[in-house]
């Protein structure tokens, strides 16, 4: 069967749409009436999009699944739940009847909102889907439902890290310190609190406001500097650093702030052979909630997905 015009308007060179906009490309891919894996409609999607290896590689959020697998298993999902599509037998997928019905058309879009206008669409999900997509605004089909979960879920990390900035700017120099010290712990250096403790905030050795072992043994040290800053951390202050290490011959340091660093001064730390590591206020306000510094663990949800293994007979 020749393509229809709703192919060729997806093979121009284009980043990779949101789930909503992979039905109508699936469903032409398989209109051919034969059975389709996953992985197979996974490069299909890949190739029409022109997508780079980057692109196709790209992960979620969690670093669990590509992007690329998630918005093509969910626009498969989709298309079943509204019958398009059928399951053949497991992993593999087949165009339906209403699925070559609808392609017969020609049509130039497919959206969920299309879908949405099949009863078997709705009665194909559990009430608690049903519910939250009637009260979900379309737009909203963009994201499959992983994305929007670590969306939401990055919006409440991302106001948590204002917070915490918000605080700490509010902080005395000695808390700031201490506040340092038990992320640094909790990252696993500086050996015990109490070693920590006496090592930080002690040196006064311009430039340097603590020592701390890089490890429980003490095999290395790690001099820091851990400032409250309101402006642009610039070139000349990471030069002081750097010269109060090479004056204590040392090779490690740590300089944090809760603003931000200048390009220079990236720039200049990345180009000495003294190891520099910057942290600015974005990163230290991850940092925190990353080792549950300042934080409480408000609720916990479960995601699970159906174990294929144990259904199979095989």
């Amino acid at each position: 069967m020749a393509p229809s015009s709703a192919i060729m308007i997806y093979t121009a060179t284009m980043p990779l749409p949101k789930f909503d906009g992979l039905l109508l490309p699936i469903l032409s891919f398989i209109r051919d009436g034969q059975e389709h894996s996953l992985k197979e409609t996974v490069e299909h999607v890949a190739d029409v999009f022109k997508l780079s290896e980057t692109e196709r590689n790209q992960l979620l959020p969690s670093g669990y699944q590509r992007v690329i697998v998630n918005r093509t298993s969910w626009a498969r999902t989709f298309l079943k739940k509204a019958e398009f599509l059928h399951y053949s037998r497991r992993g593999f997928m087949q165009i339906s009847k209403r699925g070559e019905e609808y392609l017969a058309g020609n049509p130039q879009t497919l959206t969920v909102a299309d879908l949405r206008r099949y009863p078997e669409f709705k009665e194909n999900w559990n009430t608690a889907t049903e519910v939250q997509q009637e009260q979900t605004p379309e737009t909203s089909h963009d994201l499959t439902p992983e994305e929007q979960i670590e969306n939401a879920f990055g919006e409440i990390e991302k106001d948590l890290a204002k917070n915490l900035l918000e605080q700490i700017s509010n902080l005395s120099p000695g808390f700031f310190e201490r506040l340092v010290v038990d992320v640094l712990i909790k990252m696993g250096y500086g050996g015990s609190l109490k070693d920590a403790g006496r090592a930080i905030g002690k040196s006064g050795d311009g430039g340097i406001d603590g020592i701390i072992k890089e490890d429980k043994l003490g095999l290395d040290t790690i001099y820091i500097q851990a400032k409250c800053w309101e402006g642009t951390v610039g070139r000349p202050e990471i030069q002081k650093f750097m010269g109060a290490l090479a004056g204590n011959r040392a090779k490690k340091g740590v300089f944090i702030t809760t603003s931000s660093f200048s390009s220079d001064a990236v720039t200049y730390a990345a180009s000495i052979d003294t190891k520099i590591v910057l942290i600015d206020g974005k990163q230290l306000a991850e940092l925190m909630i990353e080792h549950d510094v300042g934080v409480s663990l408000q609720a916990t949800y479960t995601v699970k997905r159906l174990d294929a293994d144990y259904f199979s007979e095989v």
